[in-house]
């Protein structure tokens, strides 16, 4: 039963850390839901890895183009990429808001923050944000044409993922189509943000939580973490397909439906 818990949480990290809905809530809510223990903001955060290595092993071309470059050119590459540089400076909202919520106020999110009724009006926030963006008009920024402008914005509408609810993937595309991003690349360049933010996190929970971890064993971290991988390259894939072509529609109503499964169950 150990093992086939932490294959669930793997299952809906993986799943709902893309797809606009939510991985946070939904592993707690689910979580509460099936009578089994919330897994708290550390184990959250660190199977969240698999998701980072699922988003490296898709987008290998992206990040690893420099593969042409010698050894020696290697730095200097990196630190005139352009597509590095945007998610360098997009990082930086959510470093800087979650840097100072950990320090001044580390129990922040344990409490008001992360109950049911903070999470279901947080989905509906973020439903009707998501529809401001579905209804704007398809725009032509893509990752090639963007500015540092256009990523710093993204990654400030990133910062307020932190908020249990609100969805990294879901707030970052919304606020990208409502500047003018194409669906796909908007979609895109989500993910691609998301590796230092969700990489961070992890780290960041891992060290402050280290001895809480070991006492959960490597076998079953193991099985969330290889489950989460899985999951999640299945969930970019059908995000960046599906969502291309029909927007956030579907997203919108789950999101409302929900809130109120939420709500009717406080």
């Amino acid at each position: 039963m150990e093992y086939l818990k932490f294959f669930l949480y793997g299952l809906i990290q993986g799943f709902t850390e893309f797809i606009p809905v939510s991985s946070t809530a939904h592993l707690k809510v689910i979580s509460l839901f099936l009578g089994i223990d919330d897994p708290g903001a550390s184990f959250s955060a660190f199977i969240q890895i698999g998701s980072v290595l699922a988003i490296a092993l898709y987008f290998r071309n992206e990040i690893f183009s420099f593969r042409s470059q010698s050894s020696k050119k290697f730095l200097e590459y990196l630190l005139h990429q352009r597509l590095l540089r945007s998610i360098l400076i997009g990082t930086i909202p959510i470093v800087l808001l979650g840097g100072i919520i950990k320090i001044f106020i580390p129990y922040f999110f344990d409490n008001a923050l992360r109950s049911n009724l903070s999470i279901a009006l947080f989905s509906f926030l973020m439903a009707f944000f998501m529809y401001l963006a579905d209804s704007s008009k398809r725009g032509s920024i893509n990752i090639k044409n963007h500015n540092y402008a256009d990523s710093f914005l993204i990654g400030f509408s990133q910062a307020f993922a932190i908020f249990p609810g609100v969805s990294r993937s879901g707030v970052t595309i919304s606020s990208a189509l409502i500047s003018g991003w194409e669906r796909k690349d908007a979609a895109k360049f989500s993910f691609l943000l998301g590796m230092p933010a969700i990489s961070l996190a992890a780290i960041v929970e891992f060290i402050s939580s280290f001895n809480d971890f070991f006492l959960l064993g490597f076998l079953p971290l193991f099985v969330g973490l290889v489950t989460t991988f899985l999951s999640s390259l299945l969930a970019i894939d059908f995000l960046l397909k599906y969502f291309s072509s029909n927007g956030l529609k579907i997203f919108i109503i789950y999101r409302v439906i929900f809130g109120f499964a939420i709500l009717l169950n406080l």
